[in-house]
């Protein structure tokens, strides 16, 4: 009986998920003078308003104390409603619901909640693109690949899973997709906005690329081996040759 041969798992990389939100003591102090204060009419804020500022007073005798942040929160959020009712008609009561301080707070925190909820559904979707590359690397399909938005994004991810080595593999493939303007890099835009995501060594070897295959139509990638070596130890210096080759006409054909 032959025993069956256990395959090599790839670790479980960390699921993307929601940092908890640190506690903010001084918004916990106006939420709870904000529920207290609810139907409270303006001499009850006032009233109130003493309590807390006697409480402040004794308060600010202990040590322990001193640096109570959400009790100061606390007695300026009761000074702010008592000056609230105070501004108010008369026989007024205190609503949250009517407060556009509080609505404006509100409304605050959503967009804030949004804007982490997106960025959440970003880095699962980078996470999940980097996993694809890390396949294809794996398959020796990667050259195949068509980039697309957000492979730069990708590309970093797959930096630092590596503990910041250089993708090399994947840096060329970058480049040559964008020197033939492959997949997303057709649209002139995105080709701009990437030299804003992409390392210069990156850059330069594109660049170099285009130059080299304008002049030389026909070359094989095996012979473009020198430009990713070039714009790894010299990027500058590529970059230069890619602009200079860029003043180049390539030669005309000779009839027979």
């Amino acid at each position: 009986m032959t025993t069956p041969r256990r395959t090599a798992r790839r670790p479980l990389l960390p699921r993307v998920t929601a940092p908890r939100e640190p506690v903010d003591p001084a918004r916990v102090g106006r939420r709870v003078v904000r529920r207290q204060a609810k139907g409270m009419d303006a001499g009850a804020v006032v009233a109130a308003l003493e309590d807390a500022r006697f409480d402040a007073r004794q308060e600010s005798r202990s040590v322990d104390l001193v640096d109570d942040v959400r009790g100061r929160a606390e007695l300026a959020e009761w000074e702010r409603l008592a000056q609230l009712l105070a501004a108010a008609p008369s026989g007024t009561v205190y609503d949250p619901d009517t407060d556009a301080v509080v609505q404006a707070e509100l409304a605050a925190e959503a967009a804030a909640a949004a804007d982490r909820e997106a960025e959440l559904r970003e880095a699962a979707r980078v996470a999940a693109r980097a996993d694809e590359l890390q396949a294809l690397r794996e398959l020796g399909a990667l050259d195949q690949a068509e980039p697309r938005t957000g492979d730069e994004a990708a590309r970093d991810e797959l930096t630092r899973r590596a503990g910041g080595y250089v993708q090399a593999d994947v840096d060329a493939w970058l480049a040559h997709a964008l020197a033939a303007h492959r997949g997303h890099y057709r649209d002139l835009a995105a080709r701009e906005e990437a030299a804003g995501l992409l390392t210069l060594p990156v850059l330069a070897h594109a660049a170099l690329l285009a130059e080299v295959t304008r002049l030389v139509p026909g070359a094989a990638v095996d012979e473009l081996a020198f430009a990713a070596r070039l714009a790894t130890t010299e990027p500058e210096a590529a970059g230069a040759l890619a602009a200079f080759l860029a003043r180049a006409t390539p030669p005309a054909d000779h009839q027979g």
